[in-house]
């Protein structure tokens, strides 16, 4: 197997990290909206290595999701989904839409004006489920509006998913150690195998090194490239940003949402997303798996590529006439 079957174990080290600095962090943050924006201040400024804990756990979350999207499209570029490994592809997907979830929390409690916004605005998404919306919205708020109880309640939740995320990921990799990890042949055979260790921990070993190099210049040097500046400013309901823009990995999701003008059309078109995602082991048993040998799986897989980044290039373009005046 190549190199790019590392990023399995690299995004448990990206794992441990961020349950790490979390834990560090909220020992000095305080979850009230009168003080939580001026904690995280007090964490950048007074607390020892406090700005490496913050930068650490807030580019360690994009990271954790890079090595993870590469995760995805390598599995999906060898079939790595197909039988036997079922169960391994649907407790992939549920990690990763765990991961989203806990990604989305952890965004308010800085209590930003990005903070503030991006939760009203998912949360609403709720109110597009019939009958029971408004009730899941007032639920997650704790009240009327996006306020003291939802900062309270995110907090809580950003701790309690990652626990849920460490035991899924267990069982994935109990799972992937049941059935069998793919090849870039898509071949099973017993001849030509090797020890996993020491030939593969190397070879995992030179991807860890390369990773936190990158990691390291990307915390030292460019800590702030993918934060929003509105972040920068305390909450507040009063003025509306003029660009609300998520993190880049809800960036497809959100050229989907608001690509229809109706809100209950705008969540029932992110819905396939994630069923293709569950069903796609179940649609085909495949005799040849490789991509290397199907020049027509290629071909799907780039434009799916293709696609992907297309959308999130949408997501992050301002809002232009006719649709705004």
């Amino acid at each position: 197997i190549s190199y790019w079957w590392g990023f399995g174990s690299l995004a448990g080290i990206c794992l441990v990290i961020q349950i790490v600095t979390g834990v560090f962090l909220a020992m000095h943050h305080t979850p009230h909206v009168d003080l939580a924006f001026n904690s995280v201040e007090h964490i950048m400024r007074d607390v020892e290595g406090g700005w490496l804990l913050r930068y650490m756990h807030a580019n360690g979350a994009s990271m954790f999701l890079i090595v993870v999207h590469l995760h995805i499209f390598r599995g999906l570029y060898h079939a790595s989904y197909s039988s036997p490994r079922e169960f391994v592809r649907c407790l992939g997907v549920v990690i990763f839409l765990l991961m989203i979830v806990t990604a989305f929390i952890g965004y308010v409690p800085p209590w930003g004006q990005m903070s503030f916004w991006g939760a009203t605005v998912i949360t609403s998404l709720a109110s597009a489920i019939p009958v029971v919306g408004d009730t899941i919205v007032t639920w997650l708020w704790g009240g009327f509006s996006v306020d003291n109880a939802t900062l309270n309640r995110f907090f809580s939740l950003h701790h309690l998913l990652p626990l849920i995320l460490v035991g899924a990921s267990l069982l994935h990799l109990a799972a992937l150690h049941q059935y069998g990890s793919n090849n870039p042949l898509g071949v099973h055979s017993e001849m030509d195998k090797i020890a996993s260790y020491p030939y593969f921990y190397v070879k995992d070993l030179v991807g860890r090194v390369a990773s936190a190099i990158f990691f390291s210049i990307w915390i030292f040097y460019a800590p702030n490239v993918l934060g929003h500046p509105d972040n920068y400013i305390p909450a507040n309901p009063m003025p509306t940003p003029p660009h609300i823009v998520p993190e880049w990995y809800f960036l497809p999701i959100h050229a989907i949402l608001r690509s229809i003008p109706d809100k209950s059309g705008g969540v029932a078109a992110i819905a396939p997303v994630s069923i293709s995602l569950l069903a796609l082991p179940f649609f085909k048993s495949m005799y040849v798996r490789s991509s290397s040998f199907r020049p027509i799986h290629q071909g799907i897989f780039w434009l799916l590529l293709a696609d992907c980044l297309l959308l999130g290039w949408i997501g992050c373009q301002p809002v232009e006439a006719p649709f705004v005046t």
